[in-house]
């Protein structure tokens, strides 16, 4: 499906970014162009030096430094355009909370940006990243994704057929930017661990079942789905257990804006959840989509998703083994 196609990935200098460029350069997938658009530079410098060594796959790169806030540049960027992954986003739950118009000009009006500049240039598809913090919201950082996904789910029947888009959501990316990875691997260093709660409890997927999940919409997204993968969750402070056991640790209380546990799939969403096996799909409501869905089984009405009731735990023994493999340190 996507071979002889051009792509296009917002904030593709991120961790999920570079991921997703990577699986491009090693599948066999005969993709046209892929453009990747950032804002930083020097970000878009390293990479570009980064696959000179891969010159065959290097000539399909194209590096466009802009702003998801600015629509004419992204109007530029669109042009012939076949698909787009849509990474760019403000994360940091904190910085939210005290500069909640940044994340509302960039999280929102980007996404308004991106659709508007998408159906002028008649892309064909849109697979939005979001997060499991935009389910029953309680941060400005949540609140905000929230409302982008809806931006992507109605403009299905807000642009009619022009627009095919669909959401994918998911949890902690371990040792992406802004996980507590990173943290707990300093503080190791020097013995002292800082928990916000010993109660808290996160979901867990790897940046390469990220991607997978990207594919997955984007080569089966009808538009309109909210894709969520079913992947484990984990303790916090297992966690730092399995970095260093023998460190102490400082209950430092939840920050502004932090949940105790995490969800992905609301009570409010079961009504219109749908198992596909490896991942759950939410429905719009109202929408001649859910007959296109019919051949799948719905969850019960009573089901969600949440990180501390999932049947599906990784012990410190085996986030030790997922430290080991991926090789953080």
């Amino acid at each position: 499906m996507m071979n002889s196609k051009n792509i296009l990935i917002t904030g593709g200098t991120g961790s999920l970014g570079k991921a997703f460029i990577e699986h491009l350069r090693i599948s066999k997938i005969n993709f046209k162009k892929l453009i990747i658009f950032s804002r930083d530079e020097l970000k878009q410098s390293e990479l570009s030096k980064h696959y000179e060594l891969f010159p065959k796959f290097h000539k399909k790169l194209r590096f466009f430094i802009g702003d998801i806030r600015d629509p004419s540049r992204l109007n530029t960027a669109f042009y012939n355009v076949d698909y787009i992954i849509h990474a760019a986003a403000l994360k940091q739950v904190p910085a939210s909370e005290y500069n909640p118009t940044e994340f509302i000009d960039t999280n929102i009006i980007g996404a308004r940006n991106i659709l508007d500049q998408a159906v002028k240039n008649q892309v064909k598809k849109i697979v939005a990243l979001s997060t499991d913090k935009a389910c029953e919201p309680i941060n400005l950082y949540g609140s905000t994704k929230l409302c982008s996904d809806k931006l992507f789910v109605s403009a299905n029947q807000f642009y009619g057929n022009r627009v095919c888009s669909s959401v994918v959501r998911y949890g902690n990316v371990m040792n992406s930017r802004g996980s507590v990875l990173p943290l707990f691997l300093k503080q190791s260093k020097e013995n002292l661990f800082t928990i916000t709660d010993p109660e808290m409890t996160r979901f867990n997927i790897s940046i390469e079942d990220g991607v997978k999940l990207i594919i997955y919409a984007l080569l089966n997204g009808k538009g309109g789905e909210i894709f969520v993968p079913k992947i484990p969750s984990f303790k916090v402070i297992d966690l730092a257990k399995a970095i260093n056991n023998k460190a102490k640790f400082r209950i430092t209380g939840i920050r502004p804006g932090e949940k105790i546990s995490e969800k992905m799939i609301s009570n409010s969403d079961a009504l219109y959840t749908y198992d596909l096996g490896r991942y759950y799909a939410i429905l719009p409501a109202g929408t001649k989509l859910i007959q296109k869905y019919k051949k799948y089984k719905k969850v019960p009405t009573d089901f969600f998703y949440s990180s501390d009731a999932n049947k599906n735990f990784l012990s410190i023994k085996e986030l030790k083994k997922i430290i080991k493999i991926h090789n953080y340190s």
